[in-house]
């Protein structure tokens, strides 16, 4: 299998971020938003995707992290739909479901090469520190619109913000590293009666 990696450079009058991406890796990170919390949340995509990531971003923080957010998830997804490729010998499902003290989340992802978000998610608090969850959203929908993937997210219980938020991250990296995984009896085959999963 040919290396699946990506490197996306997105420059606006409002953000420029670097995104590197190895679907192939081990778990390292190497973040660098702005936003404390955010970093921590893709950390948990990488750890469990078992991804190698960099992402170096400056964004209009002094107005609010909203676009730093969603174009950080924008990248992210372009990168991620360049690496995984045409998408060829594998799995295209993955599911997960993860579990932190009384907080429970499930994510089912599709590489369907059509972007689709339920976003199925209600947090107790609006914000984390001083970090806007509602902007999680943005997160994802920009991530799916642009990697063209079907993303589940629905917290099947939980009271503690952070810990839905991680939950949430975790089982999001756990079922793309399944969806992105080689499926030897697909014979290098692409997932699909179409035939494609590109168009």
């Amino acid at each position: 299998m040919n290396p699946r990696q990506a490197e996306v450079e997105r420059n606006t009058l409002e953000t420029q971020i670097r995104v590197t991406l190895n679907l192939d890796g081990s778990g390292q990170a190497d973040l660098h938003t702005g936003l404390p919390f955010l970093d921590h949340m893709i950390h948990q995509i990488v750890r469990h995707g078992l991804f190698d990531m960099h992402i170096q971003a400056q964004g209009d923080l002094d107005i609010d992290a909203h676009h730093t957010v969603e174009d950080i998830g924008i990248a992210l997804g372009q990168a991620f739909a360049r690496a995984v490729g045409d998408k060829a010998g594998i799995q295209r499902y993955g599911h997960a479901y993860v579990p932190l003290d009384e907080a429970l989340s499930r994510v089912v992802v599709d590489l369907s090469g059509r972007p689709g978000l339920i976003f199925a998610v209600e947090f107790p608090r609006a914000q984390v520190g001083d970090f806007d969850v509602d902007l999680f959203h943005e997160f994802f929908q920009g991530f799916v619109n642009h990697a063209q993937v079907t993303l589940h997210l629905d917290t099947l219980r939980g009271s503690n913000t952070h810990h839905i938020a991680e939950t949430l991250f975790k089982a999001c990296g756990r079922a793309l590293r399944m969806a992105v995984a080689p499926d030897p009896r697909m014979a290098g085959a692409v997932p699909s009666t179409k035939g494609t999963l590109t168009l």
